[in-house]
């Protein structure tokens, strides 16, 4: 962030001055005027403190707010731009004339409209849960498993948590479903175990009859954070797993358990973090799933859902499903009538929901929590119920 804040700053400064123009044409109280700049330049002073003299490493909490803060004064002038942009060369061939006040009023309808939903996805979007609902049908089912139910969570992010009546919506919301098996695909907090400390007893709510388990995600490792030692990072690892037993999770680590029900089971694996390019590969599929029979039914928990492609559908034994978090969804697109879109869709080719490639699944959880932008936009926090059935 400190090597890209002058880009942004330089940004920042050209959309105010051009948006300005519009403002100016529409409004001529000074009062207002100087007020716009105002706000502009305490923002600015907030955010050059934070970031250039490191105090984002300090106060990590403030910087969600801060990225929040600066998208609602970047991006919707952003959208006015294009506005003001035609008129002015227009005005190029007119020699020049005033600004027309009507098309000033438009840039500042086209700037409001992001601006209304950025506000609404930081104040209501965080905790806005809904719930996704699937059945997936399978021939190899065993018999004791038609209509058994999964719910899965994935990203909680603790550390970006503010707010304890919007967190336990949530998880009412999760206990509600009644699903016979709960499990979580990781990133439990952003950095530090001690994110989690506020919210042990909320999440310890949580019920499932048939257990609830979960796996490490590329943040629960502390690779984002400030330690003094390896010692330190350590030891902020190891309290990390001892909250996962605090809260009632059996935390899988290249590992599996069988889940039984009526005399039959199936196999539940999980792998430590395995991510494409750039993130750490500690995931061992071979490992986890030596002592499990060819024949035997496998859900596979794997944090990044890069990790299906690369591995997991050439594997030597069949995975059935593989359920897996990790995008969030970029936390803003669009879902409308089956159309879904978000600009994660060009990083990770299997970004929220379900796919399907050659009898093989993996359905892809858009996050519980939030990171980075303090919000959520069109990706609405989710709750995944799965139905299993025998085909």
């Amino acid at each position: 962030m400190k090597k890209r804040a002058p880009f942004i700053i330089l940004i920042w400064i050209v959309t105010d001055l051009y948006f300005f123009q519009g403002v100016k044409t529409l409004i001529s109280l000074n009062f207002i005027l100087w007020g716009y700049w105002a706000i502009d330049l305490v923002l600015g002073a907030v955010v050059l403190y934070f970031f250039l003299m490191r105090k984002s490493d300090q106060n990590p909490k403030y910087v969600p707010r801060l990225m929040a803060l600066m998208l609602l004064s970047i991006l919707p002038k952003l959208f006015a731009l294009p506005v003001l942009l035609v008129e002015d060369i227009s005005r190029v061939f007119r020699h020049f004339p005033k600004r027309e006040v009507w098309v000033s009023g438009l840039a500042l309808i086209a700037a409001a409209i992001p601006f209304f939903s950025l506000l609404y996805g930081m104040i209501g979007g965080r905790h806005h849960y809904k719930v996704h609902r699937l059945t997936l049908r399978f021939k190899d089912l065993p018999n004791a498993f038609d209509g058994f139910t999964v719910t899965q969570l994935s990203d909680i992010h603790s550390g970006s948590f503010s707010s304890k009546k919007g967190v336990e919506k949530g998880i009412a919301l999760v206990n509600k479903q009644n699903s016979d098996l709960l499990v979580f695909t990781g990133d439990l907090v952003n950095s530090h175990a001690s994110e989690m400390d506020p919210w042990i007893a909320s999440f310890a709510k949580l019920k499932a009859p048939f257990g609830k388990f979960s796996i490490l995600g590329n943040h629960d490792y502390g690779d984002y954070g400030k330690w003094e030692n390896k010692a330190d990072k350590a030891a902020n690892l190891n309290r990390l797993k001892e909250i996962h037993r605090e809260i009632g999770f059996k935390l899988l680590e290249n590992a599996f358990v069988n889940i039984y029900k009526d005399g039959q089971s199936m196999a539940l694996i999980g792998v430590e973090n395995w991510g494409k390019g750039r993130f750490h590969k500690y995931g061992s599929l071979s490992k986890a799933t030596a002592a499990i029979p060819d024949q035997e039914f496998k859900i596979l928990l794997s944090h990044d859902p890069s990790h299906w492609e690369a591995k997991v559908l050439e594997y030597s034994k069949h995975i059935h499903l593989m359920l897996a978090g990790h995008t969030h969804g970029m936390q803003f697109g669009i879902e409308l009538f089956g159309w879904q879109w978000s600009p994660v869709k060009y990083i990770y080719p299997q970004w929220a929901g379900l796919y399907e490639k050659n009898g093989k699944y993996l359905y892809v959880n858009r996050g519980f929590g939030f990171l980075g932008f303090n919000g959520r936009l069109g990706i609405w926090p989710e709750i995944t119920v799965i139905t299993f059935k025998k085909a």
